[in-house]
């Protein structure tokens, strides 16, 4: 029976044969777990913005908003992602 905190080369992904290869797996799959924890984060933040009580259907004013609330979360996103993306460049290009 396998312990909980050891593993054999087999118990892991395919192709993840040494050290590096399984940082850098582990890396990736925290980056997924934190952006679903954002969606989560976003998705309960617009719902409580927007829907005032839940039905059936969206009316048109609760559908507005919560498009207008998704592309807001959208624009900032991106400008975090470019402005973060522009500062990594500029301190590898100071080296």
């Amino acid at each position: 029976m396998s312990d909980l905190f050891s593993s054999s080369s087999s118990d892991l992904p395919a192709g993840l044969d040494n050290e590096k290869e399984l940082q850098e797996f582990l890396l990736v799959e925290r980056e997924k777990a934190k952006l679903q924890a954002q969606i989560h984060e976003f998705a309960d933040i617009c719902w409580d913005k927007c829907v005032d009580k839940p039905s059936t259907k969206l009316d048109s004013r609760t559908e507005t908003c919560m498009l207008n609330c998704v592309d807001r979360f959208i624009d900032v996103s991106l400008l975090i992602t470019n402005r973060f993306a522009q500062m990594l460049q500029k301190s590898a290009g100071g080296y």
